[in-house]
């Protein structure tokens, strides 16, 4: 891990869906929550930290110390047992460090490479006890990754593979949207193999499915990393489960 003082313009920065903004509730806009005053707050406390691919960041159970908020890059969070579950997908100005009795609750590895603020902790309790606007945009973040867990959860359950991918792509989408635009394409820096692990579906099951939702000309794959949405009705159709599923990808386990 690389550090240097932050010197990056702005601060801080955090993408949520407003919970006090009107809105539609089905497109789940994100706006950036802190104002310029507050990302510069941030920034007095923050220092940027750069990771490798593939780099791990921290490990479940270490005493945490610090909360990233990333600039740059993608991040993958996962809990291990026997295997590795992956959690949640991270990308540009999410924050990632869950914290449960002073130790990180997952584990989160670069899946690109990755810059980041990195925030003591204990600096960063100090600005939200002194700011109850700051602590209450940080709180707004935070439930929107638990709606985020919950649509994870969601998706988990899911019998059909094709429903399984299509909330997938869907989540993915939102996750790389702007507040006022939609993506051209969807970009999926994981592989194939953290994909499967994030849906719960086998390795050979993704690819199939993959190829299915191409063949169904509901999606356009580019190239590994890059997936266009072609039929949208199709696709929200298949996420919802309201498309009817051929036996041959109903199984969707691993």
């Amino acid at each position: 891990m690389a550090k240097a003082r932050t010197n990056h313009p702005g601060g801080p920065a955090i993408r949520a869906v407003d919970p006090w903004l009107p809105g539609n509730p089905t497109t789940r806009q994100l706006h950036q929550l802190l104002s310029d005053e507050e990302r510069a707050q941030l920034a007095t406390i923050a220092t940027i930290v750069r990771f490798k691919k593939g780099e791990q960041i921290y490990s479940e159970g270490e005493h945490a110390n610090t909360i990233f908020n990333i600039i740059s890059g993608v991040v993958k969070a996962y809990t291990s047992n026997a295997t590795e579950h992956i959690t949640a997908f991270l990308y540009p100005q999410d924050l990632f460090g869950l914290l449960e009795e002073g130790r990180y609750a997952n584990s989160a590895v670069a899946v690109t490479p990755v810059t980041a603020y990195a925030l003591p902790t204990s600096a960063l309790r100090r600005e939200l006890s002194k700011d109850a606007e700051l602590e209450f945009h940080v709180i707004a973040k935070l439930c929107h990754e638990l709606r985020q867990a919950q649509r994870h959860a969601l998706l988990l359950a899911q019998r059909h593979a094709l429903t399984k991918l299509a909330m997938f792509l869907e989540l993915q989408e939102h996750l790389q949207t702007s507040g006022e635009s939609s993506t051209a394409e969807i970009y999926l820096p994981m592989d194939r193999k953290d994909v499967a692990e994030f849906v719960g579906m086998s390795l050979e099951a993704v690819s199939r499915g993959f190829r299915d939702l191409a063949a169904r000309r509901v999606i356009r794959i580019r190239d590994r990393r890059h997936i266009k949405v072609v039929d949208r009705g199709a696709l929200e159709s298949l996420a919802d489960g309201s498309t009817p599923h051929p036996l041959s990808v109903r199984a969707a386990g691993r």
